[in-house]
């Protein structure tokens, strides 16, 4: 059976990779758009990177075009997210999120509800999927900010105590 973990990923360098890779820490993902009015959501982001990445916590960010707002190349794209927002969380390809062309951690990712018990198609840019180490994945649509009390306790509580 093959887990959400084993899902094959190509990062925005263009290395294959999997969220196996990340097996032991708590992953933020989202879905980035350069040109989108939630953009100033990367700070934040980076934030919690810089906060709890020691602890075993990452941000994975995957820009989409789905909504027509992301820039044309990966090399754009990251120029972007490094200059204008410090981003030093790991970015990946762009990728669809909703249709049959979905890529496949979207197309898993999206079965999850949101706290109003609705799960599918991803809304906007910047929504938000944590996944703990155990596997479970808690979804957050993109007016959630990243720091949020209920996904920065999520993290907090999935993440070993500070030592």
């Amino acid at each position: 059976m093959t887990t959400i973990s084993d899902i094959p990923l190509t990062t925005i360098d263009g290395n294959t990779t999997s969220l196996a890779e990340f097996g032991d820490k708590v992953v933020l993902i989202v879905n980035v758009a350069s040109r989108c009015g939630l953009a100033p959501q990367y700070e934040k982001l980076e934030a919690l990177q810089k906060a709890y990445g020691e602890r075993g916590f990452t941000v994975l960010g995957f820009p989409s075009n789905q909504f027509l707002q992301e820039l044309s190349t990966e090399d754009k794209i990251k120029e972007y997210c490094s200059m204008t927002w410090g981003v030093t969380f790991p970015m990946f390809e762009k990728v669809k999120l909703n249709g049959k062309d979905a890529h496949p951690l979207f197309q898993e990712l999206t079965k999850t509800a949101d706290a109003a018990g609705k799960a599918g198609k991803v809304k906007w840019n910047f929504e938000k999927f944590v996944v703990t180490p155990h596997g479970d994945v808690h979804r957050f649509r993109p007016m959630v900010e990243p720091d949020a009390p209920e996904i920065v306790a999520l993290i907090e509580g999935s993440l070993p105590a500070p030592a």
